[in-house]
């Protein structure tokens, strides 16, 4: 179980970081108006839900006990993951210009 305690604060740590990443992109099309008729900014937007769910299981898991640790750390490491996947779908998008 103790081991489980270890990856947590990492999983928090970068989801928080990430989650303000994904507001910068988001922020950066709004203000070059490039949200109009592109599907990035709905993308980043369900990158942000993912990355703060990531953190709230994660802050979850920290707190609770060790019965109900384990499955909120599964959430955690699965949203995250599912999160970077997108991420890295959305800078593919920006890179080829499919903006």
């Amino acid at each position: 179980m103790k081991q489980h305690k270890k990856n947590i604060p990492h999983i928090l740590n970068t989801s928080a970081t990430l989650l303000g990443l994904c507001f910068v992109v988001l922020t950066s099309l709004k203000v070059n108006k490039f949200s109009e008729g592109s599907i990035i900014d709905e993308l980043t937007s369900f990158a942000i839900i993912m990355f703060l769910a990531s953190c709230v299981f994660s802050y979850l898991s920290i707190r609770s006990t060790d019965l109900s640790m384990v499955k909120f750390e599964k959430v955690a490491d699965t949203v995250f993951l599912l999160g970077l996947l997108l991420l890295f779908v959305i800078t593919m998008l920006i890179t080829f210009n499919f903006i």
